[in-house]
C-alpha cells in the first residue's frame, strides 16, 4: 500500500478520518496552555484538520506552520480560520521540508507514515529543530495495524529511532488522553540539545 497524497486524499473525501478528534487533543491543549512564548515558531507534520494548529493560533500563536501531503485538509483549516496565514499552510511531503523550528507537535502523524520511516522521520525532526527545540506530543503505545495506518509500537521500539538523534528524551504514559485512547498513549517530549 503506497501511503502517497492520493491515498489521503481518498481518505478525506470518503470522510474515513477516524483519526480526526475534530477538537485538539486534550494532553496537547493542556502542553499549549504552559507554554509562555507566542513567538515560538512551530510546526504540526502531516497536520490534518490541525484543531491543535487552529488552538494555538486563536490562542496568540501567528507562528504556526501545518504541512500535510494532502490539501484538503489545509483547506478545511482555512474555511475554519480564515485569517490563518496561506503561506503557513503547506501542501508537501514533510520530508521534502527545508525549514527550521522551535517546536514540532506530533499529533497521529508518526503513526500515519510507513513504520519503515520511522528511522528517517526522527533524522529529519533533529534536522528541522533549531538548538534547543523539541519535539512535543503523542505516540501510540499499543500494538495497531500491520497493514494499514494507524501502526502502532512502544517506546522501546520508538526509543531505537530517536536515540541516535536526541540525548534528551522522555516517554510518558498519557494520563489525560481523549476518551477513546486512553491506556494507549504516550505523551513525548523529546529536546534537541
Amino acid at each position: 500500500m503506497e501511503l502517497n497524497d492520493f491515498f489521503w486524499e481518498n481518505k478525506y473525501k470518503t470522510n474515513k478520518i477516524g483519526w480526526d478528534l475534530g477538537e485538539v487533543s486534550p494532553p496537547l491543549k493542556a502542553y499549549f496552555d504552559q507554554l509562555k512564548n507566542k513567538d515560538t515558531k512551530i510546526l504540526i507534520p502531516g497536520g490534518g484538520n490541525s484543531y491543535e494548529a487552529e488552538y494555538l493560533f486563536k490562542n496568540g500563536f501567528k507562528n504556526v506552520f501545518v504541512v500535510d501531503i494532502s490539501k484538503i485538509p489545509l483547506e478545511n483549516l482555512k474555511k475554519r480560520v480564515p485569517s490563518f496565514p496561506e503561506n503557513q499552510l503547506i501542501h508537501a511531503n514533510f520530508f521534502d521540508l527545508h525549514v527550521s523550528f522551535d517546536l514540532v507537535i506530533e499529533q497521529t502523524f508518526f503513526c500515519a507514515i510507513n513504520p519503515d520511516l520511522r528511522p528517517k522521520y526522527a533524522s529529519k525532526i533533529n534536522e528541522l529543530l533549531n538548538n534547543n527545540g523539541k519535539l512535543v506530543g503523542l505516540l501510540f503505545d499499543a500494538k495497531l495495524n500491520e497493514d494499514h495506518p494507524p501502526f502502532g509500537g512502544n517506546k522501546a521500539e520508538y526509543l531505537e529511532y530517536f536515540q541516535p538523534y536526541f540525548k534528551n528524551i522522555q516517554m510518558e504514559s498519557c494520563y489525560n488522553s481523549f476518551h477513546n485512547r486512553k491506556g494507549i498513549e504516550l505523551f513525548v517530549k523529546i529536546t534537541n540539545m
